[in-house]
C-alpha cells in the first residue's frame, strides 16, 4: 500500500539517546479504541493509586514563570520544538482518551508542566523546552548550567528565558552529567560561539570516559539504530490521541543540530570535588549505569543531590528498543546503594535531567530505596527463574514487582519496562540463544512465514481465524500470526491492514510511551507503506570532528563488502598533518585492519589534514576536488585507493522491519 502524500524530506540524528526527526505525515485511518481496550484502560484506574496527587504537587512547586506559547525554531524558520502540539489536547483538566492508557496519559499530564521552577536557593530548572531538563545553577558571577539539552535552539530559548525572568547572567560553566545527546547536544546555544566559551575561560566538566561514548556510542551501528528509533519514538506519528502522547523521559525530543563542545576538565573519582564559580560541587562517579560514562553531584552548601539520569519518574532501560548494548541492572542498583549510604542521611531535595524534583529527607530515601530495590529485583529474580531453566520470553511473560514496588508511581514503565528490562538481563548473562536447539538454527521469518501459513490451512484460512480472534481482544495473538502471514505474502492487503489493526490496538493500551510509539508506527507502516525519501545523518558535525582516525576506521571496517572484497590486497598509509598521526590500513581476507604502525612498503600514501577528512564526511567538498586543490597528497599507486572507497556499501536507511 502507497503513501498518500508525497514523502517528507526527513533529516535524523542519533546519538544513544535520542533520534531527532520531525513527524511529517498523519496516519492514515486510525481506528478508535475496541470495547476490549477501553475495558483494559479503564481497568487501570482501578489498579493504581490515581489518588495520590504528590507528583503534581512536586511537579508545580517552586513555579515562577513560563512562555505562554512554547513553539522554538531555528534562524530558517524551521520549527525545532513545539509543545503547542500537545497542549491542544494534553491538560490537567482533560481525561485520559478511550486510546490512551491512564498511566500514561497522567505521565504526559505531568511532563506538561513546563517553565521556569525554582528547586531550592540558587538551583533552577526550566522544564518542557526539549525532551529533558535544563538546570542553572547561581554562581558568584554568572551560571552553572548542567545539561543543556538536545539543540541549541532549545537551550539558547531556555538561556534567554531565565535572564529574561531573573536578570542578565553570563554562563561561566556546563556540566555534562552522561554521554546521551540529549544531555549535551544544545550547549552551544549557551553561547554566541564556541569561541565565546573558550574566551572567556568557561569550564566544561564532564565524567570521564565522556567524550569517547558520547563520539562512538551508536555511530558504527548507527543507521540501524536510527531507524529503530522511528519506531521507539514515533517519529512520524501525529501529535493527537491516537498517535504520539509521551517519550516516558518527556514529551518528545526536538529537531535541531546537537553541538558537542568538548570537555575541558574531567571527574575521574567518587568524591572529587570543585568548586565553580563559588559553588561546591562533590561528585559521584556511575559509570555502566543509565550510560557508559554518568555521574552524580552533591551540593552540600544546598542538601542538594543532583542525579543525573540514573533516578527519573520511570522505570528506565536496561535495554532500549532501538538497539544499544545491554546496561547492568546490578551494577545500577549498587551504585544507588552508594548514593544512599554517602548522602542520603542529608539530602533535603533530589533533582535530576527529567521529570520533576522530590523534596523531604524521609521521602527522598523511601524513593531511592524503591528505585535501588526496582534493578535490583528485576535482576535478581530475572537470574533466579533463568537458573530454574526458563528462558528470556518465558521469564518476562511471568515477572511481576510486588506491590510496594509495583504501586510506586516512580517505578511505572513509561520508558522501559517490566517485560522487556527482564529479557535484558537474560541477553546480558546468556545471549539470543534459548538452549532449545529448536532456536539454534531456526529459520527467519521470511522462510518461516510461507511454512506456518501452508501449515495453519493458507491465507484465507488464517485470515479468518485470525479475525475471530481479533474479535475476542486476542490482539498480542494477532500480531503473532499476522506477521508470518505478512511475511509470507507482503501484498495481501487485508492480512496487512488486520495486523496494522491489531498491532493499534496494543498501542492504545501501552502504558510505556516507547511500546505505544512502536506499535502504532508498526500499523502506520503498514498501512501507509514505508517512507523512501530523505535524507539520514547518524552524528552532527560536531561529532564527527570529534571522531578520531580510529573511530572513522572502525565504521569504515563494517561497510566493508566482503563479496566485492573477496581475493583484494591492499595497504594504504594515511598521515595526518595537523594532528600529527599516521595510520596503516590494511585489507585482507575481505576484513580491514587498521594500525598506527606505518607500513613500509604501501600500495598508496594519503596525506591530508583531519579537517580535510570531515569535510568531506560533512559534504564539504568531495575527494576529487581536495585532490584537485592540493589538500589531499597521493603518493604510489591511486587506483589501489579508488578501488577501495567502491568496497564500502551505503547503508539504506528506511530498511523494511514489519514487512519483508
Amino acid at each position: 500500500m502507497k503513501p498518500r502524500f508525497s514523502a517528507p524530506t526527513v533529516v535524523t540524528l542519533l546519538l544513544s539517546g535520542a533520534l531527532l526527526l520531525q513527524p511529517a505525515w498523519a496516519v492514515i485511518n486510525p481506528k478508535p479504541a475496541s470495547e476490549f481496550t477501553i475495558k483494559a484502560n479503564q481497568g487501570v484506574l482501578h489498579t493504581l493509586p490515581f489518588n495520590d496527587k504528590q507528583d503534581f504537587e512536586d511537579a508545580q512547586r517552586g513555579f515562577i514563570a513560563k512562555p505562554d506559547t512554547l513553539t522554538i525554531k531555528d534562524d530558517k524558520g524551521n520549527v525545532v520544538w513545539d509543545l503547542e502540539q500537545y497542549k491542544t489536547y494534553i491538560g490537567l483538566d482533560k481525561a485520559s482518551p478511550d486510546t490512551v492508557n491512564p498511566s500514561l496519559w497522567r505521565n504526559a499530564q505531568l511532563n506538561m508542566q513546563y517553565g521556569l521552577f525554582k528547586v531550592t536557593d540558587k538551583i533552577y530548572q526550566i522544564r518542557g523546552f526539549d525532551l529533558s531538563n535544563i538546570t542553572f545553577i547561581e554562581g558568584d558571577k554568572g551560571w552553572i548550567v548542567f545539561d543543556p539539552l538536545i539543540s541549541p535552539q532549545t537551550a539558547k530559548a531556555a538561556l534567554a528565558f531565565i535572564n529574561k525572568t531573573l536578570g542578565e547572567r553570563p554562563v561561566t560553566a556546563v556540566v555534562y552529567s552522561h554521554s546521551h545527546v540529549d544531555h549535551y547536544g544544545g550547549a552551544a546555544g549557551l553561547f554566541k560561539s564556541p569561541d565565546e566559551a573558550k574566551k572567556n575561560g568557561v569550564e566544561i566538566i564532564a565524567p570521564e570516559g565522556f567524550t569517547e561514548h558520547a563520539v562512538s556510542e551508536n555511530v558504527i551501528a548507527g543507521n540501524a539504530m536510527a531507524r529503530r528509533a522511528v519506531y521507539m519514538y514515533g517519529a512520524l506519528l501525529p501529535r493527537n490521541p491516537q498517535g504520539g502522547v509521551n517519550g516516558g523521559l518527556g514529551q518528545t525530543t526536538s529537531t535541531g543540530v546537537p553541538s558537542l563542545l568538548l570537555p575541558t576538565r574531567f571527574i575521574t573519582k567518587t568524591g572529587e570535588a570543585l568548586t565553580v564559580d563559588g559553588v561546591r560541587m562533590v561528585f559521584q562517579m556511575t559509570p555502566g549505569t543509565e550510560a557508559p560514562a554518568e555521574m552524580n553531584t552533591w551540593f552540600p552548601d544546598s542538601k542538594a543531590l543532583w542525579m543525573a539520569e540514573n533516578t527519573t519518574n520511570t522505570m528506565h532501560n536496561i535495554l532500549t528498543l532501538r538497539g544499544a548494548q545491554v546496561r547492568d541492572a546490578l551494577k545500577w542498583s549498587s551504585f544507588l546503594n552508594e548514593t544512599i549510604e554517602t548522602w542520603g542521611a542529608q539530602a533535603n531535595v533530589k533533582f535530576q535531567s527529567h521529570h520533576w524534583p522530590r523534596w523531604g529527607n524521609a521521602n527522598i530515601v523511601d524513593y531511592f530505596k524503591k528505585q535501588r530495590d526496582l534493578y535490583k529485583y528485576i535482576h535478581d529474580q530475572s537470574v533466579r527463574l533463568m537458573n530454574m531453566g526458563y528462558t528470556g520470553e518465558e521469564i518476562s511473560e511471568q515477572i511481576t514487582l510486588p506491590p510496594e514496588l509495583n504501586n510506586f508511581w516512580p517505578n511505572r514503565g513509561y520508558y522501559g519496562t517490566l517485560r522487556h528490562n527482564s529479557r535484558a538481563v537474560y541477553q546480558r548473562y546468556m545471549g539470543w540463544y534459548s538452549g532449545n536447539p529448536s532456536d539454534l538454527d531456526n529459520l527467519p521469518p521470511e522462510m518461516v512465514g510461507p511454512k506456518y501459513i501452508e501449515f495453519m490451512g493458507g491465507e484465507q484460512e488464517v485470515l479468518k481465524k485470525a479475525k475471530a480472534s481479533f474479535d475476542k481482544g486476542e490482539y498480542r495473538w494477532v500480531a503473532e500470526v499476522l506477521k508470518h502471514l505478512v511475511f509470507a505474502n507482503p501484498n495481501n492487503t487485508e492480512g496487512k491492514l488486520l495486523l496494522a489493526d491489531a498491532l493499534e490496538q496494543l498501542g492504545y493500551q501501552a502504558e510505556s510511551g516507547p511500546w505505544r510509539s512502536v506499535y502504532l508506527q508498526g500499523a502506520y507502516e503498514l498501512r501507509n507503506g514505508v517512507p523512501t525519501a530523505g535524507g539520514t545523518v547518524t552524528a552532527s558535525p560536531d561529532t564527527i570532528r570529534a571522531m578520531t582516525p580510529s573511530m572513522l576506521f572502525d565504521y569504515l571496517s563494517v561497510r566493508i563488502n566482503p563479496e566485492k572484497a573477496a581475493g583484494k590486497k591492499m595497504v594504504i598509509n594515511m598521515a595526518f598533518t595537523d594532528i600529527g598521526e599516521k595510520h596503516t590500513l590494511s585489507l585482507e581476507n575481505s576484513v580491514l585492519n587498521h594500525t598506527t604502525r606505518y607500513a613500509a612498503k604501501p600500495d598508496v600514501t594519503i596525506t591530508l589534514s583531519k579537517k580535510t577528512l570531515d569535510d568531506i564526511q560533512l559534504g564539504q567538498g568531495t575527494m576529487e576536488q581536495k585532490i584537485a586543490s592540493g589538500e589531499i597528497k597521493i603518493q604510489g599507486d591511486q587506483q589501489k585507493f579508488s578501488d577501495f572507497v567502491t568496497l564500502l556499501d551505503k547503508f539504506n536507511f528506511w530498511f523494511n522491519i514489519v514487512t519483508p
